[in-house]
């Protein structure tokens, strides 16, 4: 049994370290983890079997007398909080730096003149009306449109590279991707098949993929392909071959109640 469980897994089905049984490394007596055990002095849990850092009895130094995270309370004057119990940073009343009088993010206030909010209340960058540069007097993209000569748009409404009235680059003469056309000899497809096959899939040019039989190369048995045993399966799952996923019993070894699986 312990040959088919492998070594972390116990004769109880547990992770040997976690099981109290096998008297793991990471379980104490008491069977919790050692290092949260109050019995044993974990260091991390406190006489009062809480977390030490978050214990108000301990004097947690994240928690107040007011059994508050330190910094968010009010009464003990914790620094991200104002007198009014909110952020600081947000608070009107404290005039708090992001938030203008009229209680909104300064930066996007129309009233008080964010510099990112135009006079339209719409983001600067963006605006028509207020001649934004990424927008041109058509209401486009500027780079996209057409009548405003965007550089990514051809005359005929098209991406550049991609247009065969253009000569794209990347589009050959019959309106192909240049690399995928077999009759531009495009180096990825090779002349058999209809319209050409991938050169590393294709049996004729002997890709390097594919055997004499058609087949991907690794899972052929007829050629040997490391991946498939004699039975046709694949090695590490074929009892037969005693694939090392596969137990004894004939199931998948992590599933395997009789070998120690996780469950």
């Amino acid at each position: 049994m312990q040959g088919c469980g492998g070594s972390s897994i116990c004769e109880h089905g547990r992770q040997r370290s976690a099981c109290k049984g096998c008297r793991g490394s990471s379980i104490c007596e008491h069977g919790r983890v050692r290092s949260g055990c109050k019995e044993c002095g974990g260091s991390s849990i406190c006489e009062h079997g809480r977390r030490r850092s978050e214990c108000k009895g301990c004097g947690g130094g994240s928690i107040c007398e007011h059994g508050r995270v330190r910094s968010g309370c009010k009464e003990c004057g914790g620094g991200s909080i104002c007198e009014h119990g909110r952020e600081r940073s947000k608070c009107k009343g404290c005039g708090g730096g992001s938030i203008c009088e009229h209680g909104r993010r300064r930066s996007g206030c129309k009233g008080c003149g964010g510099g990112s909010i135009c006079e339209h209340g719409r983001v600067r960058s963006g605006c028509k009306g207020c001649g934004g540069g990424s927008i041109c007097e058509h209401g486009r993209e500027r780079s996209r449109c057409k009548a405003c000569g965007g550089g990514s748009i051809c005359e005929h409404g098209r991406v550049r590279s991609q247009c065969k009235d253009c000569g794209g680059g990347s589009i050959c003469e019959h309106g192909r991707r240049r690399s995928g056309c077999k009759g531009c000899g495009g180096g990825s497809i090779c002349e058999h098949g209809r319209h050409g096959r991938v050169r590393s899939g294709c049996k004729e040019c002997g890709g390097g993929s594919i055997c004499e039989h058609g087949r991907v190369r690794s899972q052929c048995k007829g050629c040997g392909g490391g991946s498939i045993c004699e039975h046709g399966r694949v090695r590490s799952a074929c009892k037969g071959c005693r694939g090392s996923s596969i137990c004894e019993h004939g199931r998948r070894r992590s599933e395997c109640k009789g070998c120690g699986g996780g469950s």
